[in-house]
């Protein structure tokens, strides 16, 4: 197909923040755009999912789909280096490669270093650890070629029954919000990647998951600007390059800038108008890259026909659509969407400087195809003792004690020697880390420092009964001298709460045992397991199941290190006698 020409010429100032492009950069992205058929300008509007490693499908991705962007599934860091340069090696136009270093490397690869949670990186006492989640996360990921990060997370835990985003927001105000994202952009800039902000306009009111229903944020007005909308005007004003916009609907932000709206008029964000072009770039002055959140969703799909909704978010004013639900399908829907008008020529050539404009700020455009990914030899920073040890000072910074209102600790080998063990589990976290080696870490690291320890295990489906009145009777404390549980429940996505889920309704591993000897809780992820243990007087938050988090709360429960770590209200859970 020959190239088409267009009448409209871009709105956008690619000379301002966060471009701040020269000239000649400027002449690259125009000509670029007038040099493409209208296929490839509407495969630059995509980013893949990349469900492979294999080379040879990701150079059909690239050549025949002509995307502007990837993210993959993760693998080894050679097998992911090596899909990268391929991709870029056979790309007309250099591609945006993404990852999510949520947590650090280990969201870009397998092997990564988790550095800390964003709710870890928002419970020490300075941004410090919050600054290293982004430049150790930002130099793995550039390691093995990527050059765009989905992340910082800036939404605001107000509501402790969202478990979408409780380990993964900061915090619960905006202060704390702004100052850690703002401390982990400093930290992805230095190691060379783009940032993506999400999720506009701000998750953390609605419980449920975009990923399975539409959720809304219900501030008013006024509301929204004293928390999410100064959040966002600050990151911005910061420069960030990128903003995700969530399948978060806003009845009174949609209504501020249309007051004619009815509830069945509204939409979330991704396909609102009112939200992605009224607030976040005319209001707010955002001139960076907008991108939609997965639009596999149910929260997006449920919303209208995908025959429609492809080429609304681009309407609504997202300059990139995440993920193919189906490649063939959707690029059909948005080629009937240009086409009949629905997007504007205005609006694809805006998109689509927008997209060329962000990739020729990091130089992709003047670097050499086959420079673009680094050699093997970057890879050895992956998972490297420099940043083990990060993650560990992580870990003892942010191990917290939220409460222990008995007084029990610490606990020490001279006065606890036996050890009964329990352990609560759930699914593998979001980012794949196991959901049960914690607790043999946890008996090496407790028999290490001196305690017998005596495990409990409780499979599911069990007799509850008949193993209760085993492990409970009169004897226990002539048996065992105190208790630790050590719970790494994390969930994602599919369940609408996460909450402890015991083996039986009386079954043993249930602290019953809290009134006959100390008894300790440790969890290594969700803040709110005091809605379902209040009846445990000591209560510790180590953030994350790896052999750091893990040994640094074993450390602070027996006095080897201190207790440091903050937290906020929602670990009362709003809950009568969980403070007791």
């Amino acid at each position: 197909m020959s190239t088409q020409t267009t009448k409209a010429t871009s709105t956008v100032d690619l000379t301002a923040a966060p471009f701040n492009l020269q000239p000649a950069d400027i002449e690259w992205v125009n000509q670029t755009i007038d040099g493409m058929t209208l296929d490839e300008k509407i495969g630059q509007l995509f980013i893949n999912l990349n469900t492979s490693l294999d080379l040879d499908y990701v150079q059909n991705v690239v050549t025949k789909y002509h995307v502007g962007g990837l993210r993959y599934n993760n693998g080894t860091p050679a097998d992911v280096q090596a899909h990268i340069r391929h991709a870029q090696e056979h790309a007309k136009v250099p591609l945006l490669v993404a990852s999510n270093p949520e947590v650090g490397g280990q969201g870009s690869c397998w092997g990564g270093t988790l550095v800390a949670t964003h709710l870890q990186a928002g419970s020490t006492a300075d941004a410090s650890v919050a600054r290293d989640l982004g430049r150790i996360g930002g130099a793995e990921a550039a390691a093995v070629g990527c050059n765009w990060a989905f992340a910082p997370i800036v939404d605001i835990h107000y509501n402790w029954r969202n478990t979408v985003i409780s380990t993964r927001a900061f915090g619960n105000t905006p202060d704390i919000v702004i100052e850690r994202a703002n401390a982990m952009f400093e930290g992805l800039s230095e190691a060379g990647q783009l940032a993506a902000i999400k999720h506009f306009p701000g998750d953390g009111l609605d419980e449920r998951d975009q990923h399975v229903v539409t959720t809304w944020n219900t501030q008013t007005r006024d509301e929204w600007d004293a928390s999410f909308g100064r959040v966002y005007r600050e990151m911005i004003a910061s420069g960030v390059q990128s903003i995700m916009i969530g399948h978060i609907g806003a009845p009174h932000l949609s209504r501020s800038i249309n007051p004619d709206l009815t509830d069945a008029d509204l939409l979330p964000a991704t396909l609102s108008k009112e939200l992605t072009t009224g607030l976040l770039r005319e209001e707010l002055g955002f001139n960076g890259l907008i991108l939609t959140d997965a639009s596999v969703m149910v929260g997006f799909t449920s919303a209208m026909p995908r025959r429609d909704a492809v080429p609304a978010a681009i309407a609504a004013g997202c300059d990139m659509f995440l993920f193919f639900r189906t490649a063939e399908e959707d690029l059909r829907y948005m080629r009937e969407g240009i086409e009949s008008g629905v997007v504007t020529e205005q609006r694809l050539r805006d998109a689509l400087t927008r997209i060329l404009g962000l990739k020729a700020s990091i130089g992709l455009h003047r670097t050499p195809r086959e420079q673009i990914v680094p050699g093997p030899e970057a890879l050895e920073i992956i998972g490297c003792d420099e940043h083990l040890a990060a993650a560990r000072r992580a870990a003892e910074a942010a191990v917290t004690l939220v409460k222990d209102t008995a007084n029990r600790l610490p606990l020490r080998p001279e006065t606890h020697k036996r050890v009964r063990l329990y352990s609560v589990t759930g699914d593998k976290d979001f980012h794949g880390a196991s959901a049960d080696e914690f607790i043999q870490l946890a008996e090496q690291a407790l028999t290490a420092q001196g305690f017998e320890v005596s495990r409990f295990d409780a499979p599911r489906g069990f007799d509850g009964l008949s193993r209760l009145t085993e492990e409970a009777n009169e004897n226990y404390p002539e048996l065992y001298d105190a208790a630790i549980v050590f719970a790494n429940v994390v969930g994602f996505a599919q369940e609408g709460a996460i909450r402890i889920k015991w083996a039986g309704a009386m079954s043993g591993e249930i602290p019953w045992y809290q009134t006959e000897v100390p008894t300790v809780f440790v969890s290594l992820a969700q803040p709110n397991h005091l809605v379902d243990v209040p009846m445990v007087k000591t209560v510790v938050h180590a953030h994350n199941p790896t052999a750091a988090g893990v040994q640094a709360a074993v450390d602070a429960i027996t006095g080897a290190i201190e207790f440091r770590g903050t937290f906020n209200e929602n670990v009362w859970c709003d809950t009568f006698g969980t403070r007791i």
